[in-house]
């Protein structure tokens, strides 16, 4: 989708950008068209002009001056994506625009995911890279979106944690990053005993996928993703309509990596690595069961009081490996729980730290690039619920409430180490279509992300 971006063109024919109610600033000829026609500038809309010839260029719509923040405002070039026809278009960014976020928000509307289609999709509109916009930012951004996307959107009957590990591989070849995988019954043998009670299920082995990049004595950036291929819910089976997105409980390995190809795309000085635990949560006879006691990595016992808050436990193996080599920073991220949903919608995944700094930064940079976030608090006399008789901790409390909260305290609960930690509860879904894109698979949190570490460890 990044061949959308063009350098130039002769032949491009101009968008000018409105706000509503202000057609006034537009040429007469087009005003003209759009009042007769009855185009009010809605965020987003797109209008066509005509011309002696054929079109005489479009009108992207912003909506109600004071409707949304700049970064948003910008972003709503992804509409020119979907509503434009085929050929060379250049953005008038002269209305205020963010040249980089406007460019990246047209490739970002220009994604389309068409694997698995045999009719060959219409070319679409190509846009001329607005003047001032970082093209190199534009392509690593709009390109990690996207992997994470098509990744996402993958059905598991061709992304199953094998094909996990060879997404992570093909990322790690790009940039010269080195991999190592624990995959089976070596995940007993290398102590990480929750990772393979989740996947012993599966035709397919589970495994720990580990990828590190950078220089072994720059600041450590560790990130950790859940990477459940498909969840059955395992015994506690979920129902037929709840299993129809599980495709997607990979969402937190597909992030984590979108997110490495932006770190090391922009070379910071960082030691990365990157933890995906890769499982289905599948049902066998091997099946671990509901009220079964697992030893972690870390040596706290866990009593299962749910099969299908699997997650968790795979994330909680994987971030005691993290948090033994003390890493300055460790992001996990993951589609963990409904009750985030419930609480803050499929738009705006929740976060969890303890570090002050590190959540005004990340909330800073959220609003900045218009990549939403929102801190929940970390509770802590939540976690008395997740008390078990009969081991260190259950994996699920019983009374149902602030579950995204208790999650989070159980995740806390493996790491020690770490000099700053923050977990993310994401969605990995667009449920409906808009300016950015299609429904669908969808990073979320990453920009954002990169934007603090790139302030932290960029290169000066």
């Amino acid at each position: 989708m990044t061949d959308r971006l063009l350098s130039s063109s002769a032949n491009a024919l101009p968008i000018h950008a409105a706000p509503e109610g202000a057609l006034e600033q537009l040429p007469e000829a087009a005003r003209r068209w759009l009042e007769a026609t009855g185009f009010k500038a809605g965020a987003g809309s797109v209008a066509l002009l005509p011309g002696e010839a054929g079109l005489a260029g479009a009108v992207l719509g912003l909506g109600a001056p004071d409707g949304q923040g700049e970064a948003e405002r910008a972003l709503l070039a992804g509409a020119l994506a979907q509503a434009l026809p085929e050929g060379d278009w250049a953005l008038d960014v002269a209305a205020g625009l963010d040249p980089t976020l406007a460019a990246l928000g047209f490739l970002l509307g220009a994604y389309r995911f068409e694997r698995y289609l045999t009719k060959p999709a219409k070319p679409g509109p190509r846009l001329v890279l607005p003047a001032g916009a970082d093209e190199s930012a534009v392509r690593l951004l709009a390109s990690s979106v996207h992997l994470v996307r098509d990744l996402i959107n993958t059905p598991t009957n061709d992304l199953l944690p094998d094909g996990i590990e060879a997404a992570a591989r093909e990322v790690a070849t790009e940039f010269g990053a080195e991999v190592s995988v624990t995959l089976g019954d070596a995940l007993l043998e290398a102590n990480f005993p929750m990772i393979h009670a989740v996947g012993r299920a599966s035709s397919v082995a589970p495994r720990l996928i580990d990828l590190t990049w950078g220089p072994a004595d720059a600041p450590r950036v560790t990130l950790v993703g859940k990477g459940v291929a498909f969840d059955t819910g395992g015994l506690d089976i979920k129902p037929a309509s709840g299993m129809l997105l599980m495709k997607k409980d990979m969402g937190g390995a597909a992030n984590v990596l979108g997110l490495a190809r932006l770190v090391m795309g922009s070379r910071l000085e960082v030691r990365l690595r990157v933890l995906i635990p890769a499982v289905e949560n599948a049902i066998s006879a091997n099946s671990f069961r509901p009220g079964d006691v697992l030893r972690s990595r870390l040596g706290k016992s866990v009593e299962i009081g749910n099969t299908d808050a699997e997650g968790r436990l795979i994330l909680a193996d994987a971030l005691a490996l993290a948090d033994e080599e003390s890493p300055e920073i460790l992001v996990d991220m993951a589609t963990l729980t409904g009750a985030a949903r419930v609480a803050l919608g499929p738009e705006l995944p929740p976060f969890f730290t303890d570090d002050e700094s590190l959540a005004g930064e990340i909330a800073l940079a959220s609003q900045a690039l218009h990549d939403p976030l929102w801190r929940l608090p970390l509770w802590k006399p939540y976690a008395k619920a997740l008390a078990s008789k009969i081991a260190d901790t259950n994996n699920v409390t019983t009374d149902g409430f602030a579950g995204s909260v208790t999650a989070a305290l159980f995740l806390q609960g493996f790491v020690r180490n770490a000099k700053s930690w923050a977990h993310f509860d994401v969605y990995g879904w667009r449920p409906q279509a808009g300016p950015l894109g299609p429904a669908g698979g969808e990073a979320q949190g990453i920009r954002a992300l990169a934007h603090v570490l790139t302030q932290r460890y960029g290169r000066s």
